[in-house]
């Protein structure tokens, strides 16, 4: 059978950009497991770590909603994170039943160390690319980000 353009899966569909760019996210993904690995971490114990640190207090449902993963997946990875004594949960102030998430300082310092892992690979792309193209690269990608989020 002879593909073409017109059919769903026509001979181009892997140079489409939102593939490139799925290929891109899953390249740096995979670099980031591999070398987060050692600490004991996984890519989205950082990225869950970074959120909270970056908004103290977020609720499970807020952090679910910003990482556009289900609130049970944001469960069982506070779960684990807690066993390890990186988040605690609080009351919250005005709503008895909901639960706001702290950093813990062995939380901090877990943080601090992965992202010296993080800062390792931006500088292994920003400096393949050059300060120019990294510009570049960052404007495309915010922009994409805007289009995507209209549509």
């Amino acid at each position: 059978m002879t593909r073409t353009d017109e059919e769903p899966a026509g001979p181009h569909a892997l140079d489409r950009v939102i593939w490139v760019l799925r290929r891109a996210e899953l390249a740096v993904t995979a670099l980031k497991e591999q070398r987060l690995r050692p600490l004991g971490m996984e890519a989205a114990h950082y990225t869950l770590l970074i959120s909270v640190y970056s908004e103290p207090g977020l609720t499970r449902s807020e952090l679910a909603r910003r990482l556009n993963v289900t609130r049970q997946a944001v469960g069982s990875l506070v779960i684990r994170l807690e066993h390890r004594g990186y988040l605690e949960r609080r009351e919250h102030p005005r709503h008895q039943h909901v639960e706001e998430l702290h950093l813990t300082s062995a939380g901090l310092d877990a943080l601090r160390a992965a992202d010296v892992v993080i800062a390792d690979i931006e500088r292994l792309v920003t400096d393949g690319l050059g300060p120019e193209e990294t510009a570049q690269l960052r404007g495309l990608l915010n922009h994409v980000t805007k289009t995507a989020g209209n549509g």
